[in-house]
């Protein structure tokens, strides 16, 4: 399944367009290890790729870190297990962790079954937008 062409339509009947500039992407960035990651009003939220959940096949368990935790652009921040393997999470930005989706640790599977709506993993502030750049555009993965 390719990665969806328009994620930013979060909602059934809801367009939310993200504008671009230094605190909003257009389309999400990509990590090399499939990470995810739009922002919006200078907060960014984290997910994994079509292709990550696909390799990974039913996500069993998510591991996050606290809100609160400080990150380091490519630090381990936690691990989805699934049937298949288990993966580790890095950090695709420098940052305070402010949101986790608690709702994870009941259903996992939201990960694979709505991983731009429901399946996102966590958000924090943009501490150093320039990290953005070194992020992948959809089309070069």
């Amino acid at each position: 399944m390719p990665f969806p062409s328009q994620p930013w339509r979060l909602r059934a009947g809801v367009n939310r367009s993200l504008h671009s500039g230094p605190a909003q992407l257009s389309v999400p960035k990509l990590t090399e290890k499939h990470e995810w990651l739009t922002t919006e009003n200078g907060t960014a939220t984290v997910g994994i790729s079509s292709f990550a959940q696909e390799a990974l096949g039913d996500v069993v368990s998510c591991s996050l870190p606290e809100v609160g935790s400080k990150l380091n652009n490519q630090d381990e921040f936690g691990a989805l297990e699934s049937v298949k393997a288990a993966s580790e999470l890095l950090s695709p930005l420098s940052g305070e962790v402010t949101e986790i989706n608690e709702a994870l640790a009941e259903n996992p599977e939201l990960v694979n079954k709505s991983r731009y709506e429901d399946g996102w993993l966590t958000q924090m502030p943009l501490s150093n937008p320039s990290e953005l750049d070194e992020l992948m555009s959809e089309g070069l993965v």
